[in-house]
This record gives structure tokens, C-alpha cells and sequence, in this order.
């Protein structure tokens, strides 16, 4: 089976082929900052690590879209959001909302965590199953709301 990074590489072949410039340019992107983090570390990444890059390419994009709305820039949100959807492409199939719920629930049952205090506890379990598959500050704000329950 390919690796993650090759079939971005395909893909970007692909787009190029097809004449796809914005597709292309989202890629071009990804790659750049897979490469980024390779030369800082001397590694070459496995799939679980470019799972990071892009679920973090992801994270600033939301955040980006969050200032952008702030300052009615819809025309930078559209642009954001391409680039999401393009992103997304690459990372596992991402959780339900009941998905997230049963996994938030066995994690505080298995750390036996009692309060919000805990809440590290709960997280060490959650982020490395759930990356690149969930918004984990969504996560975050459901381990809440379950301590308060």
C-alpha cells in the first residue's frame, strides 16, 4: 500500500494533468509543509506524523476562518474553507458526533476521571486516536460538558 506522502504526491501529478491550479496550489502547500518538518527533524515522516502536519494545516485554517468571519472577510473564508475540504482529502474518515461521544465517555471511564482536573488524563488518551479525525477542541469542549453532566 502507498504511503500517505505518495499519495499526495499522486495526487498533486494528478492536478497538474488536470489543470486543477487550486487543488494543485493546496497541495503544493501540504507537501511544503511536510518537507518543512522533515529538514527541521532530519526524519522522514511515516503516515501517523503527516496525519499531524495535515490535521495542524487544519487547525490554523479553522482558526483563520474564525478571524476572517470576525472581520466579514467572506471572500478569505470561501478560500479557507477550499483548502479544508482539499486537506481533508488525505486524513482517515473523520469521527460522528456519536463516535466522539463513546470515545469521550470510555476515556473518562478508563482514567477513572473525576473533574475537569483530569481533563489532561482524558486528553493523553483521546488525541492520538482521534487525530486528524476529529476538531479536538470540539473534543475538548465535549470532555467538558461531560464533567459537568
Amino acid at each position: 500500500m502507498d504511503s500517505l506522502k505518495e499519495r499526495i504526491k499522486d495526487d498533486m501529478k494528478t492536478s497538474m494533468k488536470n489543470g486543477d491550479k487550486a487543488r494543485l496550489g493546496v497541495i503544493r502547500l501540504i507537501l511544503a509543509a511536510i518537507k518543512q518538518v522533515e529538514v527541521d527533524e532530519r526524519v522522514e515522516l511515516n503516515d501517523e506524523r503527516v496525519v499531524v502536519v495535515l490535521d495542524k494545516m487544519l487547525k490554523q485554517r479553522r482558526e483563520s476562518i474564525r478571524q476572517y468571519r470576525d472581520a466579514n472577510r467572506v471572500d478569505l473564508v470561501e478560500i479557507e474553507e477550499a483548502e479544508i475540504l482539499v486537506i481533508q482529502d488525505f486524513l482517515p474518515q473523520a469521527l460522528t458526533e456519536a463516535e466522539i461521544d463513546e470515545m469521550v465517555k470510555q476515556a473518562i471511564a478508563e482514567t477513572g476521571a473525576e473533574s475537569i482536573k483530569d481533563m489532561g488524563k482524558v486528553m493523553a488518551i483521546l488525541k492520538p486516536q482521534m487525530q486528524g479525525r476529529a476538531d479536538m477542541a470540539v473534543v475538548s469542549a465535549r470532555i467538558k460538558a461531560g464533567f459537568s453532566a
